[in-house]
């Protein structure tokens, strides 16, 4: 017995030791790839040498040496992205090729499937030739720049670059113009939500037994009407009686779902409205959260001048951040550049689909999606005039698609001259509010909101192609059109000048929060699915509430947590329950219900992260919109898994008749709105009660509203994702200026997975106090003490300077490479 168990303990022993060999080995490997950031290399690529100074942030100040070029700043920094991004480079590029497949198998066949009938990859190669002579030598020297670093990786054996490459077999080819093209166009994917709208619009159009319901839950932005749409099934007789389904979405698809596409904070003050007497801007743009996030500081010295704010890895060029003369933001404008178009095929030749002029042939080419693991799979991808055909299986097309025909997609970002990157590279030069918005109409895709000042001016800008639709539009492209008819089609691009333009305005201030920005007749009308109409409100008071305003003013109202929507629902919906009870026993329903509507009724409506009333509040507005339109909409209903606040608006104040959703159909009984408030304060608490606990007053708001800053890959990794996961209490919820939008999705509904990834505020009074920050850090290495040092920054509303002083860059610097010509 003694043997055996000596026996025993040695196997187990050795195990161990076995155990913690690999895990060290795996560490060392892995730790390979950590970049050094202090360093004399020569590399091909650069004609003069080159400096990166990595600031104590970590921010890479890129200079070049007397003799340099604009090209060799670039070169630095295509070679500091790689330093630090090249994982997340390497896996954008193949989404964007629609190569995934080959790495991760079936699980992103359907991502890959999509990208390839969109072809936007191929759409990038041919825009190339397109650019301006500068912007091109940029590209060629960006893409130098990260060459270099791949080369650097393979000849001194830097652990393949990432330690992601060890855990998939991903072979990095070299960079290419084409590549920074086509991240572009993934970024304008990833922010378009039109063509979702537009699907969802017809979906509820068919599910709907009462047409007029439709325009409550899918409103229009308060403001002058607009013209009264046909229902789809009048345009599509075929589809009545339509079963529809939960839409799915597949892993790793490039496309928002619903309420996760652009959104973003820009305001800017003109000289007589700052308490400095310089131009003012705060910009925040949002994005779905992750780690490492989509965002990266760096300063560049360009022959115009230093430049310095957030890039994107992959992408050359500035896109949010100052020079010493001017600063511009960006906010998603939801310019309405997405049509859906339902195609008749030939009943006789199904090579063959309906347009204006007879029947014509599909424009077709075979396509292979090689997949780990499994067979490749063979696509036919088509086309027709209006765009590229979609199969009905993505987006749950297939339930708005008559029989005998399919869907194709127009949008502007699939322009085979698309020249954005050029307009993004001029605007970086630019130092003036003229020449930015010259720059700007070279702009395709994503369509922006350009906030800009200069040193003495302020303005706004849409930037991005418009298309031209006829006046006959069926639909005005808020619904899919039949494709066959001219007047549904688009007719070009509107001229840059159509887009919405806001110069110096009288009182000083100008901003925007993704809200409807103007109204015009169709087909001049931009949009009529705009972003949150709430966020607006809270900052139009915080700006009227100041005759002049400060840096700091501008970052507490970056920071507010404040909720209009909760603020104006809260009174609606519990009008009638306020303290209508007496106290019950402790335990009770009731008792439950008393202590909520106390909390509530004290509250200012602040979304702080160590309150229990912002709990209360999401739990219940949530629980009421579910009740209200699950028997209306079926299925659907998870469709609209975040609440809008227009709609709860409208049905409690009874606009339109919009009280009907509060009574059930299949109920014998007839409901009241406050039946249903009252029944969905008791679901909440319930569901509370279960998840978070019974003492209300000891809830935490932050507790339920983590920002999920995951690693797209690993996040679900066990052990693994407690290593690249970064997880936080946050403040803030769906409709408030410091914007955290809630996931709306079981089993974590409150979770923050959408939110402001960069945040800057400038003073051109003296531009170097301002600041900056993003929400994880520079390196995307989650062993590098630079994965999150920034988070926590983030999470608390603290900043970091952004100045283009060198000295102050040198003088705490935490590593400086200087690049030499290899000969």
């Amino acid at each position: 017995m003694a043997r055996l168990f000596r026996w025993l303990l040695r196997l187990t022993a050795g195990t161990i030791l076995l155990g913690v060999a690999a895990a060290l080995l795996v560490y060392f490997l892995a730790a390979q790839s950590l970049p050094d950031y202090n360093k004399e290399i020569a590399l091909p690529g650069p004609t003069a040498p080159v400096e990166i100074v990595r600031d104590n942030a970590n921010v890479p100040h890129i200079f070049g040496s007397f003799g340099a070029s604009d090209e060799d700043v670039f070169f630095g920094l295509g070679y500091a992205h790689a330093q630090d991004r090249l994982w997340q480079m390497a896996v954008m590029r193949r989404t964007a090729q629609g190569r995934l497949s080959e790495v991760f198998g079936v699980r992103t066949v359907k991502t890959d499937s999509f990208l390839r009938r969109l072809d936007l990859y191929g759409t990038a190669r041919r825009s190339v030739s397109a650019q301006s002579p500068e912007a091109l030598s940029a590209l060629k020297a960006y893409a130098a720049g990260v060459n270099a670093r791949l080369q650097e990786i393979n000849e001194d054996a830097l652990g393949r670059g990432a330690p992601e490459m060890f855990l998939f077999n991903m072979p990095i080819a070299p960079w290419q113009p084409a590549d920074s093209i086509a991240m572009m166009k993934l970024m304008a994917l990833q922010l378009s939500s039109q063509l979702q709208e537009e699907i969802l619009r017809a979906q509820t159009s068919i599910a709907l037994d009462d047409p007029a319901r439709l325009s409550d839950i899918l409103p229009d932005v308060p403001g002058a009407g607009t013209a009264t749409l046909p229902e789809y099934t009048s345009l599509f007789p075929e589809l009545n009686g339509l079963t529809l389904q939960e839409p799915q979405v597949a892993a790793l698809m490039p496309v928002a779902p619903r309420g996760l596409g652009g959104a973003s904070n820009a305001w800017a003050a003109a000289p007589s409205r700052s308490a400095s007497g310089g131009t003012l801007l705060a910009n925040d743009p949002h994005l779905n959260l992750t780690a490492p996030g989509a965002w990266y500081l760096a300063r560049l010295e360009l022959g115009t001048g230093g430049v310095i704010g957030g890039t994107i890895p992959g992408i050359p060029a500035v896109l949010t951040g100052r020079t010493q003369q001017m600063g511009w933001g960006l906010t998603s404008s939801y310019l309405d550049d997405q049509d859906l178009f339902i195609e008749k095929i030939n009943p006789d030749n199904a090579q063959e689909y309906l347009s204006p002029n007879g029947y014509k042939d599909f424009v077709t080419r075979p396509s292979i999606v090689q997949i780990k693991g499994s067979a490749p799979l063979t696509l036919t991808l088509r086309w027709t005039e209006n765009g590229p055909v979609l199969p009905g299986s993505l987006f749950d097309l297939a339930s708005i698609t008559p029989p005998g025909h399919v869907v194709s997609l127009g949008w502007t970002a699939l322009s085979e001259t698309d020249t954005s990157l050029t307009a993004a590279l001029e605007l970086m030069r630019a130092n003036s509010i003229e020449q930015a918005i010259a720059a700007g109409e070279q702009f395709i895709a994503p369509s922006q909101n350009l906030t800009l000042v200069d040193s003495d001016g302020i303005a706004l800008k849409t930037i991005g192609a418009m298309p031209e639709r006829d006046l006959r539009n069926q639909s005005q492209g808020r619904l899919p059109n039949q494709g066959w008819r001219r007047e549904n089609r688009w007719q070009g691009r509107l001229p840059y000048a159509a887009n919405p333009e806001f110069i110096d305005p009288r009182g000083g201030i100008l901003g925007n929060t993704n809200n409807k920005l103007v109204e015009r007749p169709f087909p001049n009308h931009v949009s009529y699915n705009w972003g949150d109409t709430q966020r607006i409100n809270r900052w139009r008071r915080l700006m009227q509430a100041r005759e002049v305003h400060t840096r700091d003013s501008f970052i507490e109202a970056q920071l507010d947590a404040v909720s209009y929507s909760a603020q104006t629902l809260l009174p609606l919906i519990g009008a009638d329950l306020w303290y209508a009870e007496e106290a019950a026993p402790e335990g009770t329903r009731e008792r439950q219900r008393h202590i909520a509507l106390s909390l509530l009724a004290e509250w200012n409506g602040e979304m702080n992260e160590h309150l229990p009333e912002p709990l209360i509040y999401a739990s219940w507005v949530r629980a009421l919109q579910k009740r209200l339109i699950e028997d209306d909409l079926g299925p659907l209903s998870d469709a609209f898994s975040r609440v809008d606040p227009l709609f709860l608006e409208r049905v409690f104040r009874d606009v339109d008749g919009a009280s009907a959703w509060c009574n059930v159909q299949q109920s014998a009984p007839t409901e009241t709105c406050t039946d249903m408030a009252r029944r969905a304060l008791d679901d909440a608490l319930v569901y509370i009660s279960e998840k978070y606990g019974s003492r209300l007053e000891t809830l935490r708001w932050g507790d339920a509203h983590q920002a999920t800053q995951d690693h797209e890959i690993l996040g679900d990794v066990p052990l693994l994702r407690h290593f690249v996961n970064i997880r936080q209490s946050t403040s803030g919820g769906d409709n408030t200026l410091q914007r955290g939008l809630t996931s709306g999705q079981e089993p974590e509904p409150f979770n923050n997975v959408h939110a402001a990834g960069y945040r800057g505020v400038y003073d051109f009074a003296d531009p170097d106090s301002s600041v900056f920050i993003i929400a994880t850090g520079q390196s995307g290495h989650f062993l590098s003490r630079y994965y999150d040092d920034m988070a926590q920054f983030w999470r608390r509303g603290e900043y970091i300077p952004m100045s283009l002083d060198e000295n102050l860059a040198r003088a705490a610097a935490v590593g400086i490479t200087r690049i030499l010509p290899r000969q």
